[in-house]
């Protein structure tokens, strides 16, 4: 079976129960993903408010602040407890293209998991799932914070990799 968009050759029946089970597929040769890829982020609240005042270091505008709000819950019986983060984007063009692919991400449980905390080695907690995120305005790439001119490109390209356009 041709995949289409790749044109990459399957055997039909290993294909038909991968996505029986996903209800999305990605390609296992050059990763284009069909159907709409959902995580396994727990419920959360996704808001996104602008702070005209504050500066993302590097750029002359607004902020974009958005915030992640998660309550504690329970997974294969075991407790998690809940969490908040904050993520900062430039108010321009750019910045506000990748917040609408953020809420679409957050919606589609993608940007977060539970897992192990890479900063504190906790297990079963709630933690970034591959959509890197800049935690601060400013103090650069080693604060996870601008100045960083290449991030807005490198999260479009970590949300690509996950379906999202």
């Amino acid at each position: 079976m041709c995949l289409g968009r790749c044109e990459h050759l399957f055997h039909k029946d290993c294909l038909a129960s991968y996505v029986g089970k996903n209800n999305w597929l990605k390609c296992p040769v050059c990763s284009v993903i069909y159907g709409v890829m959902m995580g396994d982020q727990p419920d959360g609240v996704f808001s996104q408010t602008v702070d005209k005042n504050m500066r993302c270091a590097g750029y002359n505008c607004g902020t974009i602040v958005i915030n992640y709000n998660f309550k504690g819950g329970s997974r294969n019986g075991r407790a998690f407890p809940g969490t908040a983060r904050t993520g900062y984007l430039p108010d321009n063009e750019d910045g506000r293209k990748v917040a609408k692919l953020l809420k679409v991400a957050f919606d589609r449980k993608l940007v977060f998991t539970i897992g192990r905390s890479v900063t504190t080695g906790q297990d079963n907690v709630i933690v970034w799932n591959g959509i890197h995120h800049k935690t601060n305005p400013n103090g650069g790439s080693a604060n996870f914070g601008y100045p960083d001119p290449t991030y807005l490109i490198r999260v479009q390209e970590e949300l690509a990799a996950k379906g999202i356009y």
